[in-house]
């Protein structure tokens, strides 16, 4: 389903409204507010230089210490009387990022969210069970804009309360779902204790995000549910969720709403522009908004962009499923890799779950990493079954099971990414449970 005309115009015509908004939008950050003014002269640039879209090469990158050094409002273009919604990130390493919405960007927020919402196969006939977080984190307040904008019959739950999750899925007959992949793999965890079978109930579609998630979690997931599930994108700094998101019918990229989100692909060491279908670091020019438009903000996220229509029929620039992020990128011993490629290789293996830790430790002068995986109930229940047989030889043949286990997901583990790591088979319910982005890594190394 298509939400607005605009998500199928002609290549021309996007480049023609992009160049008309980031020029607009060059002038009004220049004339409203200072620092950004300081930072365009010393590049050398006026808003009278962007005469084409390639020019915004010659703009500053804005990058996340921006936003905490100018805190909360300084960054800032239109007054406080016009701003009529705040949301922040949760500032655990510092000050907050701070984010203020006026009146028309809320619009811009509900409209790209009804894109969103309807190209995931999303309408007024569903009921909705928004799941993410309502409050600062702008996940809830989205996901409810875009369902009201389409005409949805909205369930604001937010996160948390499992079974009550599961009670509203059931009683209420959600069709829908917005929530982060790994909140909803606990609640299914949790309906299957209940003995709840969520194929038999009414869901059909899932829009998922707010963290990584790959490619084999949703085949668990769409197993599980027995619904499709659909990955969505966004950023506080720029707007919130509704950035891109896929499409029900291909879900062969994330469609980028680029009339108001300018997108650009970088080498994220040089900075250099890269073209499309190369992977590197994503950077979004918010050009539309009026409360705090950002220049070529470094989004820190690694992916690449596909020009090509889809087959759904819409036009929007592709940009393919993340793969990391420059700062979740884990160097150990000269090698580099992301918390996602373990979760691959976990979600092929019988026996055990997608909750997993990274823990990343120093011993001397080389840096070690154990990976912390749960066993699935199954695996427990088989194992203490055993032991209640007493039976020697099937004690025995366990603990040889949960050998060979740790020994092959090391083995592949080396294979794909090219490491030797400790695997530590926990107990189910062992690893932390989030209710909004799930926590991946704990790095010990000294600072």
């Amino acid at each position: 389903m298509i939400w607005n005309k605009v998500e199928t115009c002609s290549r021309s015509e996007m480049q023609s409204i992009q160049l008309g908004r980031l020029q607009k939008t060059v002038s009004y950050v220049y004339e409203k507010n200072p620092v950004y003014k300081k930072r365009l002269e010393a590049a050398g640039v006026k808003p009278s230089d962007i005469k084409s879209l390639d020019d915004i090469r010659r703009l500053p990158f804005t990058v996340k210490d921006d936003l905490r050094d100018n805190y909360p409002f300084d960054l800032f273009t239109a007054s406080q009387e016009n701003i009529v919604e705040y949301h922040a990130t949760s500032g655990t390493t510092g000050k907050p990022i701070v984010v203020g919405y006026t009146r028309n960007d809320i619009e811009i927020w509900s409209e790209v969210m009804a894109r969103a919402l309807t190209g995931s196969g999303i309408g007024k006939q569903d009921v909705l069970q928004n799941i993410y977080g309502y409050g600062l984190f702008t996940g809830g307040l989205g996901a409810h804009y875009g369902g009201i904008r389409i005409g949805a019959s909205v369930i604001p739950i937010s996160g948390g309360n499992t079974q009550k999750q599961i009670m509203l899925m059931q009683d209420f007959g959600t069709t829908a779902l917005t929530v982060t992949p790994s909140f909803l793999m606990h609640i299914h965890e949790i309906g299957v204790d209940m003995g709840v079978d969520f194929r038999k109930l009414k869901l059909r579609t899932a829009v998922l995000g707010a963290e990584f998630w790959t490619e084999s979690m949703r085949e668990k997931i769409q197993e599980g549910f027995g619904l499709k599930a659909c990955d969505i994108y966004g950023l506080s700094e720029i707007i919130g969720p509704g950035v891109a998101c896929e499409c029900h019918e291909a879900r062969n990229g994330l469609h980028v709403n680029e009339d108001y989100f300018y997108p650009e692909i970088i080498d994220s060491v040089s900075g250099e522009v890269l073209p499309h279908g190369a992977e590197g670091e994503l950077v979004f020019t918010n050009i539309a908004n009026e409360g705090q438009p950002l220049l070529r903000y470094r989004t820190r996220d690694i992916t690449s962009l596909d020009p090509e229509p889809c087959i759904c029929g819409r036009t929007l620039i592709r940009m393919k499923k993340l793969t990391g992020r420059t700062d979740d990128l884990l160097i150990i011993r000269g090698v580099n890799f992301f918390p996602s490629q373990i979760e691959s290789i976990i979600l092929k293996r019988h026996g055990v779950s997608p909750h997993y830790l990274v823990v990343v430790e120093r011993k001397g002068t080389l840096d070690e990493v154990e990976i912390r995986i749960e066993v699935t109930e199954e695996f427990m229940a088989k194992a203490a079954a055993d032991v209640l047989k007493g039976g020697e030889h099937d004690i025995v043949s366990d603990v040889i099971a949960a050998r060979e286990k740790t020994q092959n997901l090391v083995r592949d583990i080396k294979d794909i990414i090219g490491i030797t790591v400790k695997v530590t088979l926990v107990p189910p319910g062992t690893i932390p449970r989030s209710e909004g982005k799930a926590k991946r890594i704990i790095d010990n190394r000294p600072k």
